[in-house]
């Protein structure tokens, strides 16, 4: 689909920009922003104007894509449409507002601002407009200006007028709630937004007066356009959590992906210039590659001076191999590769190493000191690039299969939005025998389990995504939770600047895994400073691991923690708080789901069970 944009504007880069991970995450396509001036939406990323290039093939084409994308000029759209003069309460569209704009400006003020973009303000008053405070969106990932109109004409019991125009005002002081917020028209129309937020408020209304008008538009704001919709609306705060649930998927730049070679023809502008020819044809892509490939090998391998052999070998990789397409990146299958990348178990030639390192701890180094542990592994340099490939509305939901998805590309984009952070970690491998020994000693561990299952079983998600909770799985992310919060404290990390990822799966899924790796989730120099991996050395970690399993013996929120039998999201969690074992959610993959202290310590009654009670 090409946009029709009628103009573009350009904003100050100072007030009116965000960092790119803001722009994948909280603030991605579909996303409100408020800048100081006025409320705006992320545009849909086709009607970008400059982006720099990001490329993982193992990533890229699991989702289907030619590459990533980090915005560096992110175009936006004016939503929501209604403002209002705080000085004489007038409330109109922004159309209206423009129009008047246009009227009574000199000639030389509408040559630098046609469109009321630089300064938003009242023509009468000379006051800053003020945007409306509501809107209304749907399950389907629609969102729409609430129908003020409509609003007030119907709830007045009065047809809508031939000009509608409408006054927003404040009652008085002693007045609380939506009843002193009230909507008049210049026809006499007159009523409050009291009732406005009820769930099926507009269904009501169909039903009072036998008609539809009330239904969602189905807008979508950050593509111009509207579609049909059936579902009935509902009212929410412009700064509502349930406004914008952003789907972001991530993923490790692991060999042969993260080689120097790789690095060096990517950023090469002959290869440059053959990404864009490939981009610009994707239905003649096969006849070009048949044509051209073996004149782009010697181009490219030219210009960076590296053998043909080498530069043909990685190229066939990028544009022929189609191994993983469409690749579920949550899955073990995915998953795997990054855990034997990991752990060691994919030999990368000498002086091959680029954005991934590894160094592996000798194991008689902890093994004394460290029960239970198989392996320590520690990753000096990785790359993980982050991206948005949708978002919903009022529910959450974790994939682009589930309802309320909503595509933030069109279908012959090529490209997803995304960032890249550049850090260390640490990778920690436990051994399976111990966990399944301890299973099978404490049956107790399994009644634990037993209700975080149930309790996930009763949940939104749970109900969307059924899944089988094991006692792996919560010992193995309860330590992740423990180990980041005393690595932050040992080597000056913020929490919010580490984060997790968990490989945990069993023989019947495809391999056998039980580890956690921690690393550098910052966008910035921090990321790779070398503190976390000094940590992760034979003289420190141990004593770090210690610290971190000693203080989850206790909790400030004790006896009432420990003894829980449900708590956090959806009572997702047992003996685990935010005094404890909680992180910020962007450090956690689970949304802070599935902890509980008394796997990895014990409990009052049970002291037994816990996996390093006797540590």
């Amino acid at each position: 689909m090409e946009y029709k944009i009628k103009d573009k504007v350009d904003l100050n880069k100072v007030t009116h920009s965000v960092r790119a991970a803001q722009a994948v995450l909280q603030y991605g396509v579909g996303a409100m922003v408020d800048f100081p001036d006025q409320t705006l939406i992320t545009a849909a990323p086709e009607a970008w104007t400059e982006t720099q290039r990001i490329y993982d093939d193992r990533f890229a084409k699991a989702l289907g894509v030619d590459y990533f994308a980090m915005p560096t000029n992110i175009s936006y759209s004016r939503f929501p449409e209604w403002y209002f003069c705080p000085k004489c309460r007038k409330f109109q569209p922004i159309s209206k507002w423009i129009s008047e704009y246009q009227k009574r400006s000199n000639p030389r003020v509408l040559e630098g601002d046609p469109y009321m973009a630089k300064h938003m303000q009242c023509m009468g008053c000379r006051q800053d407009l003020v945007v409306a405070r509501i809107m209304t969106i749907c399950e389907h990932g629609h969102i729409n200006d609430f129908p003020w109109i409509k609003w007030v004409h119907k709830q007045s019991k009065k047809s809508i007028c031939g000009n509608p125009s409408l006054f927003f005002k404040t009652g008085a002081s002693g007045t609380e709630g939506l009843e002193g917020l009230s909507i008049s028209c210049s026809c006499g129309a007159y009523t409050t937004l009291k009732g406005a937020f009820e769930k099926d408020c507009f269904e009501k209304l169909d039903k009072d007066i036998d008609d539809e008008m009330f239904r969602c538009e189905g807008g979508h704001p950050h593509k111009h356009i509207k579609e049909k919709c059936i579902c009935y609306p509902r009212t929410v705060q412009r700064g509502s959590s349930s406004v914008y649930f952003p789907v972001v998927y991530s993923s490790l730049v692991i060999p042969p992906y993260a080689d120097k070679l790789n690095a060096r023809i990517e950023k090469s502008n002959a290869f440059s210039e053959c990404e864009t020819t490939l981009s610009n044809a994707p239905k003649l892509r096969d006849i070009i590659l048949a044509n051209y490939f073996i004149q782009w090998v010697n181009k490219i391998a030219n210009e960076i001076g590296a053998p043909q052999a080498s530069v043909e070998s990685v190229l066939k990789r990028k544009w022929f191999d189609e191994g993983n397409v469409e690749t579920d990146v949550t899955s073990v299958k995915y998953r795997v590769e990054e855990y034997e990348a990991l752990s060691g178990e994919i030999s990368t030639p000498a002086g091959s190493l680029g954005e991934f390192s590894r160094e592996g701890i000798r194991k008689e180094l902890f093994q004394q000191k460290l029960p239970h542990i198989k392996a320590v592994s520690l990753i000096d340099k990785v790359r993980v690039v982050n991206t948005l490939i949708g978002f919903s509305r009022i529910n959450p939901i974790l994939g682009k299969d589930d309802d309320g998805f909503v595509h933030i590309k069109e279908q012959e984009t090529c490209w997803y939005p995304a960032y890249e952070v550049r850090g260390e970690g640490i990778f920690i491998e436990f051994e399976q025998a111990d966990i399944d020994q301890w299973i099978v000693e404490n049956p107790v561990v399994l009644e634990r389990t037993k209700k975080i299952n149930d309790n996930y079983i009763g949940s939104f998600i749970g109900q969307n995504h059924p899944r089988s909770i094991t006692p792996k799985l919560i010992l193995l992310h309860t330590i992740s939770h423990l180990l980041i919060k005393q690595l932050s404290f040992e080597c000056g990390y913020s929490i919010a600047n580490l984060s997790e990822r968990l490989y945990c799966a069993d023989e019947s899924e495809g391999k056998q895994m039980a580890g956690i790796f921690i690393y550098t989730a910052s966008g910035d120099s921090e990321g790779t400073l070398g503190g976390l991996v000094r940590q992760g050395k034979a003289d420190a970690f141990p004593h770090i691991f210690k610290r971190a399993i000693d203080g989850a013996r206790t909790c400030s929120n004790d006896p009432v923690c420990i003894l829980s039998r449900g708590q956090g999201r959806e009572s997702l969690n047992l003996a685990a708080c935010h005094t404890c074992a909680l992180l910020p959610e962007t450090c956690c993959e689970e949304r802070n789901g599935f902890l509980d202290r008394g796997v990895v310590i014990g409990t009052y009654e049970n002291p037994q069970i816990g996996f390093y009670n006797k540590f």
